[in-house]
């Protein structure tokens, strides 16, 4: 039988360990169902956490280090619009190109950093139901960012499917050159989607940096930036299922810890590699089948050109 407290505490790690993940995802999420394919989300989110830590140290305010954390992203997100939008540039390439200038830089930067200490996002209890037995513990017992990864799960889902802007968003991913018919600025929206998007993958970063790892080390994210592209086709280009694939990765990456200290005689080397070849079994099916069948965008990866037939 499962001891409750450990649950408990593999629940609580999950959705700590996740929560950089969700960020991620559904800022991938945003860009995609706008059409722009984004995969530099490695390359934004170690920027993100590098300069989230940098700023955090030297301000001494974590807030301030989550919001440039967010801006760096935004900014790389924006070489890749510019050049996938405007230039209508092979967007595989160019986010290959964010991943190794992003990993590139903090790799250069960061030297300085290593064994630093900034000052972190602390874990908020929320009165009376932070005390309940376990679902306290798993429930009520984060930092801010956490809780509000799930809001915005949901405030994303409502945009996206229940306003006049987010359906936009999804017509510019589905069918640009109707939505371009209808008056929609396909550019616009598409850069909007893109910027937004690094925005919340520098966050994920940045979370990953001040209320995760609680440091800053080269080559930090680990390939949680490849996760988040097989989360998104894992969550079927939703919002709200991100924050069940999230958890679950996290979960998966916290197994091995969890299980060594309480003396499972697992393989450590093996418990880490089960969130990568979980990513690799998501991404096959994703080739195996037609994109279609997994909820993406008609045009996804696409440039559009307006007034020329695809």
């Amino acid at each position: 039988m499962v001891d409750p407290g450990f649950l408990a505490s593999l629940l609580a790690s999950s959705i700590r360990a996740g929560t950089p993940l969700l960020y991620a995802t559904l800022g991938e999420i945003i860009t995609e169902r706008s059409g722009v394919l984004n995969l530099g989300l490695e390359g934004i989110m170690i920027t993100g956490a590098f300069t989230g830590f940098a700023v955090s140290l030297a301000t001494g305010n974590p807030w301030l280090g989550v919001l440039c954390g967010g801006i760096a992203g935004m900014l790389l997100a924006l070489v890749h619009a510019f050049f996938s939008i405007t230039l209508k540039a092979n967007q595989s390439i160019t986010g290959l190109m964010l991943v190794l200038l992003g990993l590139g830089i903090t790799g250069f930067l960061g030297r300085n950093y290593i064994g630093e200490v900034a000052f972190y996002l602390d874990p908020v209890k929320i009165p009376v139901l932070s005390d309940l037995p376990y679902i306290g513990e798993v429930l009520f017992s984060h930092d801010p960012m956490a809780y509000f990864a799930v809001i915005l799960a949901a405030l994303l889902w409502f945009v996206l499917f229940k306003t006049r802007y987010g359906l936009e968003i999804i017509a510019a991913g589905e069918k640009p050159e109707a939505a371009d018919s209808m008056g929609v600025n396909v550019d616009r929206v598409r850069y909007f989607s893109t910027l937004f998007g690094g925005f919340l993958v520098g966050i994920g970063g940045a979370y990953l940096s001040l209320a995760y790892a609680k440091l800053w080390t080269e080559g930090m994210t680990a390939g949680r930036g490849w996760i988040c592209l097989a989360l998104v086709i894992f969550s079927g280009w939703m919002p709200q299922r991100a924050i069940l694939g999230a958890y679950l990765f996290g979960g998966l990456d916290v197994l091995s810890f969890k299980l060594q200290a309480t003396g499972v005689g697992v393989s450590y080397h093996l418990m880490k590699m089960v969130p990568y070849v979980v990513t690799i079994v998501v991404l096959l099916f994703s080739v195996i089948r037609k994109r279609a069948a997994f909820g993406a965008p008609a045009a996804l990866g696409i440039p559009y050109v307006r007034g020329k037939k695809e």
